[in-house]
């Protein structure tokens, strides 16, 4: 079954996002605020930096506040919140942002933004249901030029649509334990080419999390390489 066809499962889907971009945009620029330290997702984007040719057009799915992917890479944003939009505006005038859902880019959706050479997904997939993930997934496919790259954070957690406490306010997020997720990002036909993860504690007294950062290029293929490591530990 082609991609196209597949990620056309939208229409079977019940998509629910009440309260999603309420919640973020209650949070603003508080967001920023709590994770100041961004290290694996500067590192990723250097990495698209690395691999990419000059001009190339960069999706950042689940943008937020912009920062730093849009002041690392020309980009095109777009987020569910009409206020991150609002702030990535204000943060980078010299990205281009959109408020829509990833929902709409999927082949025959009502949002049409060109095809790309990369797409940056960090902790944005977490926020959907994992029903949905894999259609998201196979959206990002459809966005990408042959051979295009896609470079995703998650963090790692066996969960699905669950609902916590975050900011101050509530928010519904999925995960994956490391080798399910690589298993997903396999699934969709990435190839994973780099892999990190990070410790992370979002607030004093609070058990951090542990934040996975992937690489990938569309294409998979069982013989190619993949560069594990994480911090504080040795790379395998």
């Amino acid at each position: 079954m082609d991609n196209q066809h597949r990620a056309g499962g939208y229409d079977s889907l019940q998509i629910n996002r009440d309260g999603q971009a309420e919640a973020f945009d209650a949070i603003g620029a508080h967001y920023d605020e709590a994770f100041p330290n961004k290290q694996g997702q500067v590192l990723a984007g250097d990495w698209l930096i690395r691999s990419l040719p000059t001009g190339a057009r960069v999706l950042d799915l689940g943008c937020g506040t912009g920062v730093p992917t849009a002041r690392q890479l020309v980009v095109v944003g777009i987020d569910l919140s009409g206020g991150m939009v609002k702030l990535a505006r204000e943060c980078v005038p010299g990205a281009t942002f959109h408020q829509m859902d990833i929902a709409d880019l999927r082949p025959g959706g009502p949002r049409e933004l060109g095809q790309f050479n990369a797409v940056a997904a960090f902790f944005s997939l977490l926020m959907l249901p994992r029903a949905e993930i894999p259609l998201a997934l196979l959206t990002i496919r459809n966005l990408l030029v042959p051979g295009g790259l896609f470079a995703l954070s998650m963090v790692e957690a066996d969960v699905d649509d669950f609902s916590i406490p975050f900011l101050g306010n509530n928010s519904r997020v999925s995960g994956y334990l490391r080798e399910d997720l690589r298993a997903i990002i396999a699934e969709a036909g990435f190839q994973i080419v780099e892999e990190t993860s990070y410790s992370y504690a979002t607030a004093v007294g609070v058990p951090p999390e542990e934040q996975i950062f992937l690489c990938c290029r569309m294409g998979f293929s069982r013989s190619g390489s993949m560069r594990i490591s994480s911090v504080g530990k040795s790379a395998m």
